[in-house]
């Protein structure tokens, strides 16, 4: 059972949320995404992914904070959805010390800067918030860990696919999990740039 090998405040949340047996998603995926490969992770809605996705990352960074550069990136479609995401990360994170921040398009990117160099263990952003803040000095990338997207789908079809190209060429070391509902040509390509020797987990 993945919830068995799991950090213990991950298990205590999962408990108390009443989540008892892993999707078939989480079955296979959490021990592939826990040993460290680059990963798909194909599956149609409501099959977990997002809960995969938190749980993968929480465990990595141990549920607790670390310097002051993000661990862990979350690429997302839209600014709604980021600052949904965020809301839900709170969940996982109460009563640990990590730090969640969300890159929030509506504020000056100077603001943000100034937020993330105070310290951050997980970042939640747009493509396109990421590359500017790389473009603007404004974010470290030397100590990431894990960098998820979150419902890849959307890079088939819109201008983010370069924004992610560019941020992906900064980044050295670091394993990429991404999540869809389909594997499209266009995220299998991803496997010649940064997603290499990528595994597959597919539902």
């Amino acid at each position: 059972m993945p919830f068995k090998k799991l950090h213990p405040h991950l298990k205590d949340v999962l408990e108390n949320s009443e989540i008892s047996f892993p999707t078939a998603l989480q079955k296979a995926s959490i021990p592939t995404i826990k040993s460290g490969a680059n990963v798909f992770c194909i599956a149609p809605e409501n099959s977990g992914k997002t809960t995969t996705l938190l749980l993968t990352t929480l465990n990595k960074l141990k549920c607790e904070a670390v310097g002051i550069a993000p661990r862990a990136v979350v690429l997302v479609e839209n600014n709604d959805n980021a600052l949904q995401l965020f809301d839900t990360f709170v969940k996982y994170t109460k009563r640990t010390s990590l730090r969640v921040y969300v890159a929030d398009e509506k504020q000056h990117i100077d603001l943000l800067k100034s937020e993330i160099f105070e310290g951050v263990d997980i970042l939640i952003s747009t493509p396109k918030i990421m590359n500017k803040l790389l473009l603007l000095e404004g974010l470290n990338t030397t100590q990431l860990k894990i960098f998820n997207i979150d419902d890849a789908d959307f890079l088939t079809k819109n201008t983010s696919t370069s924004d992610l190209m560019l941020i992906t060429q900064s980044i050295h070391k670091c394993q990429f999990v991404m999540y869809a509902e389909k594997m499209h040509p266009t995220l299998k390509r991803f496997e010649n740039y940064f997603m290499q020797y990528a595994k597959t987990v597919s539902i």
